[in-house]
């Protein structure tokens, strides 16, 4: 695929780096010279120097019927314009990576809708919800976010105590807004039927808002586990997106921030979360704030070295899971002699991201539901005149092997019934098994 990438930065060059390796071929802008200069040198790519937000720059780029645009400049304002500039020129997909929340936040004002984009990326947002993987509830193997962040994804498994077993899906009067997406029985994982039963044992991926997920997931586990206490330290992006993440009544969250004016903000954006104004660095502080007693300590104050001090320390004090943000790569085989349980890295989090755009057709994004399973997670875009516009949800011709979990219209996400009709650029969040994808994909695009 012939891929454009705006920004030379760390992320930028990391990600053309990879994507030359897997045989793309890739543009790279930059507009400092220096930078430019150098990207050329190390990497097999075209390098040209100059504005992201210029189209002179873009032409020259050959953004024009390119596959992918990627705008991971270091200013939110410049990768939103070269990437809406992008799209508008030919690219056929434009994704932006921005920083501040205000560009995600749908209450205030649509950016990615206005501007044409196909996905805005928050790495960290992306890489809070990484480290939330590790520590949600025990009961859950995979926690995901997706339908613009306003759909929540977990699989669980299935107490024997359920209320639920024994009884088919259809009957199981469960929430309009919720769906069981997968059952994993046996070593085999397929999709929920209608008419499917749940077993004791049996791992099953519920779809829908993080409240009625909650409250539905007492029919499979009545016993939820106890209270956990999780220690943040740093009170960044990360640090705010994951507590916002985890705040929840089975949840005893702490942020640890030495920045007084991010605590006051901390403070007034976070509902339950406890905000600490101290200094991770200083083990006096960590001692004062009893992380000795968390259940889990995460380390994501900006600084590696930093982050990798506070989880020695935390270890030695008795936390009982150390997880820790590490942007540098060379760190990699070091954290783990240090007694830290699991690392992230955001490079190789958004480099994830980026995987799942290099798709064809009406297909936006493609990633696994977990590690080694053979169902899919499909964005797709509705074309005009598609099949699937013709009649109702209920009466199209669409495999056994497909569940449509989600559609977002405009700014709004739902969960689509039986008598939903999709519309002209509609996206579809569908999970599909290998092969089921062609004939799902016809139904939403245009006829040839």
């Amino acid at each position: 695929m012939r891929i454009v990438v705006l920004g030379a930065g760390t992320v930028g060059t990391s990600i053309a780096n990879r994507l030359c390796d897997d045989g793309h071929s890739v543009t790279l802008v930059d507009n400092d010279p220096d930078v430019s200069r150098r990207a050329n040198e190390e990497l097999d790519v075209k390098v040209i120097s100059g504005s992201a937000s210029h189209a002179t720059t873009l032409f020259q780029a050959d953004v024009i019927g390119a596959d992918l645009c990627l705008a991971v400049t270091g200013l939110d304002e410049v990768n939103l314009i070269g990437a809406a500039m992008a799209k508008g020129m030919g690219a056929r997909r434009a994704v932006a990576r921005v920083r501040s929340p205000v560009f995600r936040d749908l209450s205030t004002f649509d950016y990615r809708r206005h501007l044409g984009l196909d996905r805005l990326l928050s790495l960290e947002h992306l890489s809070a919800m990484e480290l939330a993987r590790e520590i949600r509830h025990p009961g859950a193997i995979a926690v995901e976010n997706f339908a613009q962040g306003e759909l929540e994804m977990q699989e669980l498994s299935v107490s024997k105590k359920s209320t639920s077993l024994g009884i088919a899906l259809r009957d199981m009067k469960l929430p309009s807004e919720v769906r069981i997406g997968s059952i994993h029985r046996k070593g085999r994982m397929r999709i929920a039927g209608a008419a499917d039963q749940i077993l004791a044992g049996d791992r099953i991926t519920l779809i829908g808002s993080r409240d009625e997920i909650d409250d539905v997931r007492k029919m499979f586990q009545p016993q939820l586990p106890p209270k956990r206490n999780v220690v943040i330290a740093g009170g960044g992006e990360i640090g705010y997106h994951l507590a916002g993440v985890l705040e929840a009544a089975r949840f005893k969250v702490t942020v640890i921030e030495h920045n007084r004016d991010r605590c006051e903000f901390l403070a007034g954006v976070l509902k339950r979360a406890t905000v600490v104004h101290a200094d991770v660095k200083r083990r006096a502080s960590l001692e004062e704030e009893r992380v000795g007693n968390a259940d889990v300590f995460v380390a994501c104050t900006g600084d590696d070295e930093d982050s990798i001090m506070a989880c020695v320390e935390a270890r030695e004090l008795g936390a009982e899971n150390i997880l820790c943000i590490v942007d540098r790569p060379d760190y990699a085989n070091v954290v783990a002699k240090l007694g830290i349980d699991h690392t992230v890295s955001p490079r190789d989090v958004i480099a994830k991201q980026i995987v799942s755009f290099l798709n064809t057709g009406a297909i936006i994004s493609r990633s696994p539901l977990s590690a080694g399973s053979s169902i899919d997670i499909l964005e797709i875009e509705v074309a005009e005149g598609a099949p699937a516009t013709e009649q109702p949800l209920a009466e199209l011709d669409l495999p056994p092997q497909c569940l449509i979990g989600a559609v977002i219209r405009e700014s709004y996400v739902v969960v689509p019934g039986g008598g939903y009709r999709f519309a002209p650029d509609d996206t579809v969040v569908a999970l599909l098994e290998a092969g089921a994808v062609d004939q799902t994909i016809r139904m939403f695009s245009r006829p040839e």
